[in-house]
């Protein structure tokens, strides 16, 4: 088991509001101390990111596509995909959707004219093919998609995988924690047929069995839960400074304005990233722990 730590630059025609740096940090942590550079990418080199997890043999996790496309007048252009997936009962639906999540988004037709409802056909794709397949397990996950030119942000996740938008130093939540002990999530897998328990000092669980209420796969639960996923459609203006993609073990141990005062303290998401995974291990987090930084502008 390694830790794995990846810097990416990425250069993207910004809006004249908006910086034209684009810097974005990300941190894995796989139960070890030390971190080791892996890639540093420019614009549109998700080939060379694939390249540099394969050489080092471990399967990361989190995804990360940056490119940019035109079309006719009235379409929307797509500037940037981000995401992390946390794997739960084993690494192979997480994999897939690792492979496919993002593929099958953009293979939407109306990916250009409705991004959100392009993003929740793509979710539940993905799961539909996992469920068609042999793969065993589940994963959550959280995606972000700038579009416009880095003016629209769309967040979807399913599970307990967070996004976090730091606007003028206040943390705003834009991803929906799928927590079976939560009433709409309760309510949605009673109606279900399923039960939602808990034993004293552990999570609400889904048939006594899984933490979230949303996730891929998961096959023998599924009946009684879903992989629809939340949605959230914001605007990126002068307010929004960056976002924070993390999966469950970050924040265990974290509050979300706790997280938004480290990196803006820190400034630098590179840094920042870093920090943070650090921390959640000195804090003790019993999880593995992913971050990504995605900056907008200077702190």
């Amino acid at each position: 088991m390694v830790s794995l730590y990846c810097k990416a630059s990425v250069v993207i025609p910004w809006k004249t509001f908006i910086s034209q740096s684009f810097a974005i940090s990300m941190a894995r942590r796989y139960q070890s101390t030390s971190f080791q550079t892996v890639c540093v990418l420019p614009h549109d080199s998700i080939k060379a990111l694939e390249l540099g997890y394969r050489q080092l043999k471990v399967d990361p996790l989190l995804l990360l596509i940056a490119r940019s496309k035109t079309c006719n007048s009235g379409c929307t252009i797509l500037t940037g995909l981000f995401g992390i997936i946390d794997s739960h009962g084993g690494p192979a639906v997480g994999k897939h959707v690792q492979h496919h999540l993002f593929n099958n988004i953009l293979s939407e037709g109306g990916v250009h004219l409705d991004p959100a409802g392009a993003t929740r056909d793509g979710y539940l794709l993905t799961d539909r093919n996992v469920l068609e397949s042999s793969l065993e397990g589940g994963c959550s996950a959280v995606t972000a998609m700038l579009v416009d030119h880095g003016s629209r942000l769309i967040v979807a996740n399913v599970g307990d995988a967070r996004a976090v938008l730091a606007k003028n130093g206040r943390a705003v939540q834009l991803s929906v924690d799928h927590d079976p002990g939560s009433p709409t999530e309760r309510a949605s897998v009673e109606r279900r047929g399923g039960m939602v328990t808990q034993i004293p000092g552990d999570y609400w669980r889904v048939d006594g069995l899984l933490s979230v209420a949303r996730a891929f796969g998961d096959k023998s639960l599924k009946e009684h839960m879903s992989a629809r996923p939340d949605l959230a459609d914001h605007v990126v203006d002068l307010s929004c400074e960056f976002l924070i993609l993390g999966s469950n073990g970050l924040w265990a141990v974290f509050t979300n304005q706790e997280i938004v005062d480290i990196v803006h303290k820190i400034k630098d998401p590179t840094k920042a990233a870093q920090e943070l995974v650090s921390e959640a291990r000195n804090r003790h987090s019993e999880d593995d722990i992913s971050c990504l930084v995605i900056q907008f502008r200077e702190l």
